[in-house]
């Protein structure tokens, strides 16, 4: 059994309107064999910062992915419309990107359940290939990453950048970032058949890290593979602190949502292992989450690592959970220390906006002078929410320092 390396988050939750359990506040499944359980009773959250929402834009098709411009702007799909638009924050307004690659997605695209147009990341400003953009789509046979030139709203043609990612209406991943060394990290889940998790040979259930055209990227674990971590239920959050330690953002069961670092090579022990052990001394190779949720208080899908923290969009929660975080010595650019988790530091996590806006898709950190500010996308639209006025929307959250 794992053991658990930090206190758990406050079980008591309540049931919110208009979400199920599941793997992305979906309908749950039976438990698996073997799935690890907490027990006791966890300590009350810490108090709660204060926050200033202001929305952005409005009328947000069921988005998914958000990614930063370079010129300030904001690129986000629309998981269902199978559609990319750009919004301009400081003008409010939203426009459809259009071109060949653009039509190429409408095509190729394959909507229902969880799947459809999903992640989106922008090469780094130093790459080989600046104005490319990748986007993750399901379609009729898998889940593929693919890449284009954006040239103000307009993309150009698509480039298969990896292929063959297992496809289901469930689980199907689809987080992009640029890792601070460089290279393409992409999240994928079980598709529904979480055997995928532990097979090496599948790219099912992992996280993998890539060059931008495909490749597996130099020093990965097993020079010949794309693979970084395995044994992932549906990983949907992604990012780094200033030290290089990778965090990701996991769907549990029936049981915990998990936040992880990631270690090179590192097991995360789905189907075998939900969320922290029950303290037993046995080691059975997995890694620990370094914290986690009841599934009713998180079902976290984007992420995103500030200074002082990092921020967890949760859907069938409500609410945007921050955990406090200090650097951890000896962490490089490849990803987390070998320390692991258990060096990760982390302060008692924090609910905010809980309940106010519904459902939260995507969070990404605002750049520039606006240090403290978050990008937030809302998910009410995705058939399993309930859509308020204007829904959904790209909200702008101001938040009161780390304390």
């Amino acid at each position: 059994m794992r053991t658990p390396r930090m206190t758990t988050i406050g079980l008591a939750a309540v049931l919110l309107a208009g979400c199920t359990a599941g793997a992305d506040g979906g309908p749950a499944t039976p438990s698996a064999p073997g799935s690890s359980a907490a027990s006791g009773t966890a300590p009350t959250p810490a108090p709660v910062p204060a926050t200033e929402v202001t929305t952005v834009v409005d009328g947000l098709e069921a988005p998914w992915g958000l990614a930063p411009l370079a010129d300030g702007t904001l690129l986000v799909s629309l998981r269902d419309a199978a559609r990319l638009v750009v919004v301009d924050p400081d003008a409010g307004t939203t426009t459809d990107v259009t071109g060949p690659g653009a039509d190429q997605l409408a095509v190729q695209t394959v909507p229902g359940g969880e799947a459809g147009l999903l992640g989106v990341a922008v090469a780094p400003g130093d790459a080989e290939r600046p104005g490319e953009v990748f986007v993750y789509r399901t379609g009729a046979e898998d889940n593929a990453v693919l890449r284009a030139t954006l040239e103000g709203t307009e993309l150009g043609d698509l480039t298969t950048v990896v292929a063959g990612i297992p496809r289901a209406g469930n689980h199907d991943g689809g987080r992009l970032a640029f890792g601070p060394d460089g290279f393409l990290y992409v999240s994928t889940g079980d598709a529904s058949d979480p055997a995928r998790s532990q097979d090496p040979g599948s790219l099912g259930g992992k996280i993998l890290r890539l060059t931008a055209d495909g490749e597996p990227a130099p020093g990965n674990p097993d020079p010949a593979s794309a693979l970084w971590s395995l044994g992932h239920r549906n990983v949907q959050g992604l990012g780094w602190d200033d030290g290089g330690r990778m965090f990701a953002s996991e769907f549990g069961q029936n049981t915990y949502d998990e936040l992880n670092v990631i270690t090179p090579g590192g097991n995360y022990g789905w189907p075998d292992a939900e969320g922290p052990g029950d303290g037993d001394d046995g080691d059975d190779g997995f890694v620990d989450p370094v914290a986690w949720w009841t599934t009713d208080q998180a079902s976290p899908s984007g992420l995103a690592v500030t200074d002082g923290a990092v921020y967890l969009a949760g859907l069938r929660g409500q609410t945007l959970w921050r955990v406090p975080l200090e650097p951890a010595p000896g962490a490089d650019d490849g990803g987390a220390d070998d320390g692991g988790a258990g060096d990760a530091g982390l302060g008692e996590p924090q609910p905010l906006l809980a309940g106010e806006l519904g459902r939260l898709r995507a969070v990404a950190a605002v750049t520039g002078d606006d240090a403290d500010g978050l990008w937030v996308l809302t998910n009410n639209t995705d058939g399993r929410g309930s859509p308020r006025a204007g829904d959904d929307r790209l909200v702008h959250v101001s938040l009161a320092p780390v304390g």
